[in-house]
């Protein structure tokens, strides 16, 4: 599909499960070889490599937590056992708590900073020295950085401080040939929009709804009225990651269907 792709070797955090997996398989497919970072789903994350070895491509699943640096380093160090450089880097892993910002804890912000913001910031270090000739990095924010929703505070402040970084790790690694963009996709298909515990149901629950209704609600917010779908923002970030991009760096794509109101 993105023919410069071809031979690169790309690390995708986050990579189980929803976008991350699509990314993972979207690179793969484009002709990339992937290290898919995991931090639970062990067995997604082997059935995910599995797939890609399928597909002629080299693949190894690593565990790491992306917001600690001493995770980072053996990330890395595991990294560097398979695969002598990187070309791309997806940083898609994030986590949180959702409930109000009057409920949470200074343990609560610092989950949410450093899963979500620091962890780029962490993987650009560590990357930079395998990046010789260059390369592409992409961050995963979220409308959230911009939009206010019940229950989203913190992940939101995170997610907003992410798109802040976008830009200036742009500047400072533009002259080594390092693009970092962002994109910010509105709902998705995913669990953590529409499953047990998600956006919608908090937002249900916020509200005096439920989850049915407000996905009802948001799509008709959208101009496509329907949800994104994990694919479509792998597309996205694949399109970045290549040579296609060519001089496009410090960006924010937002891939929302058109949201136009918060729900």
């Amino acid at each position: 599909m993105f023919e410069p792709l071809a031979g690169k070797i790309a690390l995708v955090t986050g990579a189980a499960r929803g976008i991350g997996r699509a990314t993972a398989l979207k690179l793969a497919a484009a002709g990339c070889d992937v290290a898919a970072n995991y931090y639970n789903s062990y067995d997604e994350a082997e059935t995910l490599c599995a797939e890609i070895r399928a597909r002629g491509r080299r693949a190894v699943a690593i565990k790491a937590s992306v917001g600690m640096p001493d995770s980072v380093d053996e990330l890395f160090v595991e990294l560097q056992k398979h695969f002598d450089r990187l070309d791309i880097i997806v940083s898609n892993a994030a986590s949180g708590v959702l409930r109000p910002a009057t409920e949470m804890a200074l343990k609560h912000w610092r989950w949410c900073m450093e899963t979500n913001a620091l962890a780029l910031n962490l993987l650009a270090q560590r990357a930079v020295p395998l990046m010789p000739q260059g390369g592409r990095i992409i961050a995963m924010s979220s409308l959230g950085a911009v939009r206010a929703m019940p229950g989203y505070g913190f992940i939101g402040a995170s997610k907003a401080a992410l798109e802040s970084l976008v830009r200036t790790l742009a500047q400072e690694l533009g002259p080594r040939g390092i693009h970092v963009n962002c994109v910010s996709p509105g709902p998705v298909e995913t669990d953590l929009w529409l499953g047990a515990g998600g956006v919608a149901e908090t937002i249900a629950e916020a509200t005096g709804g439920d989850a049915a209704a407000v996905r009802e609600q948001a799509t008709a917010g959208f101009a496509t009225r329907r949800f994104s779908t994990p694919d479509e923002v792998a597309t996205l970030v694949a399109l970045l990651a290549s040579g296609r991009t060519a001089n496009v760096t410090g960006s924010n794509y937002v891939i929302d269907g058109g949201f136009v109101k918060t729900v």
